[in-house]
């Protein structure tokens, strides 16, 4: 089924919102990813003190905030374990919602995207990201992952019932299109049950997955042997279907590289997938040198965009038949839609 899309459409996910071009999981960065054409915008979801839902990629805020320069917060820097990794500076369960209001996003990746918008938005709450797209004026789907759902869980934060309490609160997250992402198993089986439970029709599951040798972190947390790679092979994605409706691969799991840095032939995974039911939604593309494929960069220096390069990369994916991509640059995932035609079958 390589080329043909399971899906009606093939759907532009916004990585973090317009991550390309504003500091991720702000406000301003998905108003800008709507406005670029996103069908969907994605908010990773952590927990706050007060039992808040706060879009964040990690509970460890000191790289995407300027928490540092807060006197006040001097003592709440700790060291913790969160997935089985020690990680060290300040976490959002240590903060409430009012004073990580405090604080101001700063971009993750200053060497490449630059600091001249640090400083300037707030940190946004899952309820106002639904609340600017259910004012955008068209319907953008809302694509939520559930971010160290163990951790937060063991810690009597647990997200998975906020979350689709969250979801039932809102009219709009009531009828547009939501998937909700995790790279755990059993939260994601919860909330299968969930969702049948309370008859949320629109709200779909995507199961992600890491890199083959890795482990989903609540079944490595419980001492099981299922890695990736067995999920990603026929009798996995079936065990996939009986739960979710989609996949969530690397790039590099759909279209590996030869040897010369060039994109090789696509593996089977799109269209065993497809067999199985699920669709395929790969991630993630950006328009930086030190992100593309070496055959498709522009020059030596790794913060240059090469928007022909990214369109290049969109592009093979889309003959490769996945349903969905997620990109920091959604007006270039937008253009390489549009332009292929495969916005519709």
């Amino acid at each position: 089924m390589n080329g043909k899309p399971l899906a009606a459409r093939v759907r532009v996910i916004a990585h973090r919102g317009a991550s390309a071009h504003l500091p991720e999981h702000t406000l301003a960065a998905y108003a800008r990813a709507i406005a670029d054409g996103a069908d969907f915008i994605e908010p990773d979801l952590v927990m706050t003190r007060d039992g808040v839902l706060l879009s964040r990629h990690e509970n460890e805020i000191s790289g995407t905030t300027d928490v540092a320069a807060h006197p006040e917060f001097a003592a709440r820097r700790t060291a913790k374990r969160v997935d089985g990794v020690a990680v060290e500076g300040w976490f959002t369960e240590d903060f409430t919602l009012a004073e990580l209001k405090t604080l101001r996003a700063r971009e993750r990746l200053p060497e490449l995207r630059g600091t001249a918008h640090d400083g300037r938005y707030p940190l946004a709450t899952f309820a106002e990201i639904v609340a600017l797209a259910a004012a955008c004026g068209r319907v953008v789907g809302i694509i939520p992952e559930i971010k160290h759902g163990t951790y937060f869980r063991e810690i009597g934060l647990p997200m998975e019932d906020a979350l689709l309490d969250a979801l039932a609160a809102h009219a709009y997250t009531c009828r547009a299109p939501v998937e909700i992402q995790s790279f755990e198993i059993g939260n994601l089986r919860h909330l299968d049950s969930g969702r049948k439970r309370r008859g949320m029709a629109n709200v779909r599951l995507l199961q992600l997955l890491g890199e083959p040798e890795e482990q989903p972190y609540d079944v490595a947390a419980a001492g099981g042997a299922l890695d990736y790679a067995a999920m990603m092979r026929p009798p996995g994605l079936r065990d996939i279907a009986a739960y979710a409706d989609a996949i969530g691969p690397a790039t590099r799991a759909v279209l590996p590289l030869t040897p010369d840095g060039h994109l090789g032939t696509a593996t089977p995974l799109v269209s065993e997938a497809h067999a199985a039911g699920l669709e395929v939604h790969v991630y993630t593309l950006r328009p930086e040198n030190a992100f593309l494929p070496p055959a498709l960069r522009e020059g030596g220096d790794p913060a240059r965009r090469h928007e022909a390069g990214s369109l290049a990369e969109m592009r093979a994916l889309l003959d490769a038949g996945i349903d969905a991509f997620f990109t920091d640059d959604p007006a270039l995932g937008r253009r390489a839609v549009d332009e292929r035609g495969v916005g519709e079958k």
